[in-house]
């Protein structure tokens, strides 16, 4: 039996096409977006819910169906005269009756499904607005998560840097022992913020991971990319705002919910009004107008008496109804002008806060650091001088990360505000 073996480049080419496909994948916003569309079961239930007020519209402008009836009069039960003829005299008379619905009832019925399918679709769209919020907050977390890491693996590539300076000067004879465990016990915050920013990181993977329903892609395969950075330019407030009133679902909903109270109060109106029952019936004898003849068609009109209105209580509560539904909406309106203004003013501080730290703070800090460095390694520096610079320039650069992540948190909320991406 002969054995085949795979050729060397044939067998790297594969290991080389296996690992790029367990690679790490980073996925974008769009990607992570289009993704959680696409799978999220929170959003396709709500989808359900507007095909299922969509049937009820066919239920609601179905037509009232006709009545057949059938009378069947003269069976002789027993004998007369020594005569027992039970079918001979039977007649037949069929019949058929239909309610006429007036005043526009069915179509007014029509237009209240329609309208309840249409705050059902807007009330999915503002579902999935605080949807795409939290999943935008987890994109977020991860992308503040990897600024972290790389920073904190920075400081400890650095910081490793001039423990190896350190220690030369050391076994030259020109640092003291003291000096050199200080400079050993000062790593240990580095090594700890480089394991509390990996944590961190797979967990806001987990969490994103999560609104993904996503339980099959290892930790360490999935990534997220994107510009950790900001804008500095802003349109102005009222863009925004005016925004917002075209775009935003949950005031939309309140409108349409206007809209609904309305077609109900005319709904309830019409259903005040009498519907006429027409009905007609076909014999084989005579009538008793018309003894002479052998094949007679009848008919009439049902049509009820409104003595009293039996509606009345539903015309009121409809009516009111309306006027709550316009409150509603006032306060649906008041609430997107807060949303966008809070949202406004939380991203004009931090840009403000953002732009000296990016044009000055973080060259400064890391500009002292160097000089501080450099004079301590020649004996111009104390060592407590070089520790607090390095200290100066950590928390500056901490602090800059944090206002990035604080920045596009609020422009998240704001396209939350807003009702889109506007941000």
């Amino acid at each position: 039996m002969q054995r085949r073996f795979w050729p060397l480049s044939l067998t790297i080419a594969l290991g080389g096409l296996v690992s790029q496909a367990w690679a790490q994948t980073a996925l974008t916003w769009q990607q992570v977006r289009d993704k959680f569309e696409a799978a999220n079961p929170t959003l396709k239930s709500a989808q359900l819910n507007i095909d299922e007020s969509r049937a009820a519209e066919i239920t609601a402008y179905l037509r009232p169906n006709p009545d057949f009836s059938l009378t069947m009069d003269g069976f002789q039960p027993g004998p007369t005269g020594g005569l027992w003829r039970p079918l001979s005299g039977v007649y037949q008379s069929p019949g058929i009756s239909y309610l006429h619905e007036r005043a526009h009832k069915r179509e007014l019925r029509r237009d209240s499904a329609k309208e309840s399918t249409t705050i059902a679709e807007t009330a999915y769209l503002d579902q999935e607005r605080n949807l795409i919020f939290n999943l935008r907050n987890a994109f977020v977390a991860a992308l503040q998560a990897k600024a972290f890491l790389e920073n904190a693996k920075d400081n400890l590539d650095y910081w490793d840097k001039e423990l190896g300076i350190s220690r030369q000067r050391f076994h030259a004879g020109d640092l003291a022992q003291i000096d050199l465990d200080r400079l050993e016990l000062q790593r240990l915050p580095f090594e700890s913020d480089y394991e509390t920013a990996l944590v961190n990181l797979r967990t806001a993977k987990i969490q994103l991971l999560t609104l993904l329903n996503d339980n099959r892609t290892p930790i360490d395969q999935f990534d997220v990319a994107g510009p950790y950075d900001f804008k500095a330019e802003l349109g102005p407030l009222e863009e925004f705002r005016n925004a917002a009133l075209e775009t935003r679902p949950d005031l939309k909903e309140a409108i349409e919910n206007v809209e609904l109270a309305r077609i109900n109060h005319e709904l309830a109106v019409s259903n005040g009004s009498t519907d006429p029952t027409f009905s007609a019936w076909f014999t084989n004898n005579g009538s008793f107008s018309n003894p002479a003849a052998t094949r007679t068609i009848g008919g009439s009109v049902s049509i009820p008496l409104r003595i009293f209105d039996r509606n009345q209580g539903e015309k009121a509560r409809t009516q009111v109804d309306i006027g709550v539904h316009e409150k509603l909406r006032d306060a649906a309106e008041a609430q997107v002008f807060n949303d966008v203004d809070s949202s406004y003013w939380t991203i004009v501080q931090a840009v403000n806060l953002l732009k000296p730290y990016k044009s000055r703070y973080l060259e400064l800090a890391a500009d002292t650091r160097n000089k501080v460095s450099f004079a301590y390694q020649h004996g111009g520096a104390s060592l407590l001088d070089y520790l607090d610079s390095e200290k100066a320039y950590r928390d500056t650069r901490l602090a800059y990360l944090n206002l990035i992540g604080s920045y596009l948190t609020a422009a998240a909320q704001m396209n939350m505000a807003v009702g889109r991406e506007v941000i």
